[in-house]
């Protein structure tokens, strides 16, 4: 099991919460491919080659053996009963590869059922509330506030996203005691809206994981959870910080049993970690600035590096995922500019080719506008993104699970789809998660959707 959790998803953040010193623009990173990162991929490919291989080499066995007459299959068993050392040969063969594939094949990863949590509607904030706060704090003048509300004019977000609590107050009243109640207020609504939608008993959870961004109480929100639904005593629990916001929990199981009742398999996932670079590495800070106030600041350098780790990324995802011609023509490409210093314009892989629906990390309207235009996709892939963002704000990496959600509620997963989440996270980290729907999915009750899928999408400003 997982579970996400940290604030609320919030409209904006007031004044000390977030230092903005950014481009809006991600680099065109398809441009400039390294080789070794579709090497790598190639490499995941060829790990499981021999399952690759056995597999339609079985298949082709029993076709052929299926069209065989009563004659033949007496004559091919006198054949067999007079060469027992190629019987024997054979059936070596066969048991071996047999025990092979078992050996090897990965146990299949099941997603029984999601939920995301929704915050109470008194704490919306509207732009003139939050505008009218800002002013009042005292903190900002006349040009950080016109700041502040072109970037609200353009930042996609729509007038029901929401701020935590402590930041309604005048002044805000942010402190551990908040924080705390804030997060039980995230987990334990996702928590207890998954558990009632999957008849699951806590104690039956064997692995508990739980990412929060900057809020790191002790004890850990793990044992938290742990402590309120009472989980075993040898539950394997983990506790990851700097990634987050917003809240989902999530239900994985590795049981084969569990395949009739789940959402989706999981193909693929692709992790990318650029932690090992300096700038890549303060990109996105906690700090204090020069007046004792703790914040987050977010690097000019941001959104070329979110653009490196996403280069990195879908580079190393594109053999696993790409049809055969789509691989060639990219190849072929690559290895002329690489190797020939051939003029030629890189070849952009036609993702659409792979997926069915897509979940961008909404942390930002900027981002899924470049995302959009670099990948090249249309307006409806990434219509779940851009309504996420708009009715839920910048949940940071857990809108990849409201924008699943919103595809649900309007009935466009069908049995077989597949599914890109993509997300980033400070440190610096690009991670893709690849879905296959194992049947046409409605959505869980108590959806985020419930009481407004029917408002969507809206028309958004330019």
């Amino acid at each position: 099991m997982a579970s996400g959790a940290s604030s609320s998803p919030a409209a904006a953040t007031p004044a000390g919460g977030v230092q903005i010193h950014q481009s809006r623009r991600l680099p065109d990173f398809l441009q400039s491919v390294n080789l070794k990162y579709v090497k790598l991929g190639y490499h995941y490919l060829m790990t499981h080659f021999l399952t690759l291989l056995l597999v339609p080499s079985m298949a082709v066995i029993i076709v052929q053996a299926s069209q065989m007459n009563p004659e033949e299959i007496n004559q091919l068993w006198l054949h067999l009963k007079y060469n027992l050392v190629s019987v024997i040969i054979c059936s070596a063969f066969l048991v071996f590869g047999s025990t092979v594939y078992i050996m090897s094949r990965p146990r299949s990863v099941y997603l029984v059922d999601y939920s995301c949590y929704k915050p109470p509607e008194h704490l919306q904030v509207k732009f003139h509330q939050f505008m009218e706060h800002s002013k009042l704090t005292g903190d900002f003048d006349e040009s950080s506030l016109e700041f502040q509300r072109k970037i609200l004019a353009r930042s996609g977000l729509g007038e029901e996203t929401y701020v935590p609590e402590a930041m309604h107050y005048l002044p805000p009243r942010p402190s551990m005691a908040a924080a705390r109640e804030e997060s039980e207020q995230v987990m334990y609504g996702a928590l207890d809206n998954l558990f009632a939608n999957t008849n699951v008993k806590p104690k039956d959870i064997g692995i508990l994981v739980v990412n929060c961004s900057l809020f790191n109480p002790t004890p850990s929100l793990s044992a938290m959870i742990v402590n309120k639904y009472k989980l075993r005593g040898n539950i394997k629990s983990f506790n990851l910080g700097g990634m987050g916001v917003g809240g989902a929990a999530v239900l994985l199981s590795n049981k084969s049993s569990d395949r009739r009742r789940a959402k989706y398999k999981l193909v693929h996932v692709v992790r990318t970690h650029r932690g090992a670079d300096d700038k890549a590495f303060r990109c996105v800070y906690q700090e204090q600035d020069d007046v004792g106030k703790t914040g987050v600041s977010l690097s000019k350098d941001l959104m070329a590096i979110a653009g490196g780790a996403l280069k990195t990324n879908i580079t190393t995802l594109g053999p696993l995922v790409l049809p055969i011609s789509e691989q060639l023509l990219f190849f072929a490409t690559l290895v002329a500019k690489k190797f020939f210093n051939a003029k030629v314009k890189p070849y952009i892989p036609d993702f659409k080719l792979a997926f069915d629906h897509f979940c961008i990390h909404a942390g930002g309207r900027a981002v899924i506008d470049e995302l959009e235009k670099n990948l090249q996709l249309l307006p409806s892939h990434v219509e779940a993104s851009r309504m996420a963002l708009h009715r839920f704000g910048n949940t940071s990496s857990s809108s990849i699970w409201y924008e699943l959600a919103y595809t649900e509620a309007k009935g466009r997963m069908r049995r077989g789809n597949r599914v890109w989440q993509i997300a980033f996270g400070s440190g610096f980290k690009c991670n893709s998660a690849v879905w296959q729907a194992l049947r046409n999915v409605t959505p869980s009750p108590s959806s985020p959707w419930e009481d407004c899928i029917h408002k969507y999408p809206v028309q958004l400003m330019l």
